[in-house]
């Protein structure tokens, strides 16, 4: 499903990453591992398609993804993939619902209410649907953000430090609900992680 080949980044102040090859199969779940300042969510932004690396190429559904002009990027990466961001970065004046009917429309996907209903409630917080961000817990925020992600019915589910600011409990709940909704979804999932705590869920690993 995903390969990556011959990839590097230069960044502004001089320094250089090369990341090993990569290939992961659909519906694989991976943890990419590495210290804080390894290159984790450099190479998250380049999977999503969001960040354009100095050297190599990205294939997704062998889809060559930058030698797309930037619409087609833009809607590849509305289908194809959903990423779980390290804060919410939810609409404030929206309840939860129109945040998930929103992301719809800027992945350019059809805005299907059952779709987004059915998320909400496996994930726990279908009785938040009216609620605005403000009104829930960070946990809360949480599932709603990965509801988000996978509102658009991805074939990659990306997440990017979801458990660093959590306790064990709250880390244990998310990286289930991560693994167990890339599942049901039928999406691969890479979660990029420094915290060991996330690694007896998932045994494929990626290291930097």
């Amino acid at each position: 499903m995903i390969n990556i080949t011959s990839l590097a980044h230069n960044y502004e102040q001089g320094r250089r990453i090369v990341f090993p090859d990569w290939e992961i199969a659909d519906m694989e779940h991976w943890l990419l591992l590495g210290a804080s300042g390894s290159g984790k969510s450099t190479l998250l932004n380049i999977i999503a398609g969001l960040l354009k690396p100095s050297q190599g190429e990205v294939f997704i559904h062998d889809t060559n993804l930058y030698t797309l002009p930037a619409r087609r990027m833009d809607q590849f990466r509305g289908k194809n993939i959903g990423i779980v961001f390290q804060r919410p970065h939810l609409i404030q004046s929206l309840n939860v619902l129109d945040n998930l009917e929103l992301a719809a429309l800027m992945a350019g996907v059809p805005i299907d209410s059952e779709h987004n209903l059915a998320l909400l409630s496996e994930l726990g917080i279908a009785d938040k649907a009216q609620n605005y961000p403000a009104q829930l817990s960070q946990g809360q925020l949480q599932r709603v953000s990965v509801a988000r992600a996978l509102v658009n019915k991805p074939d990659l589910l990306i997440a990017d430090e979801p458990t660093s600011s959590l306790d064990d409990v709250n880390a244990a709940q998310v990286t289930e609900m991560l693994t167990t909704q890339a599942r049901a979804n039928g999406a691969a999932l890479v979660i990029a992680t420094h915290d060991q705590r996330v690694c007896k869920y998932i045994t494929k690993t990626y290291l930097l």
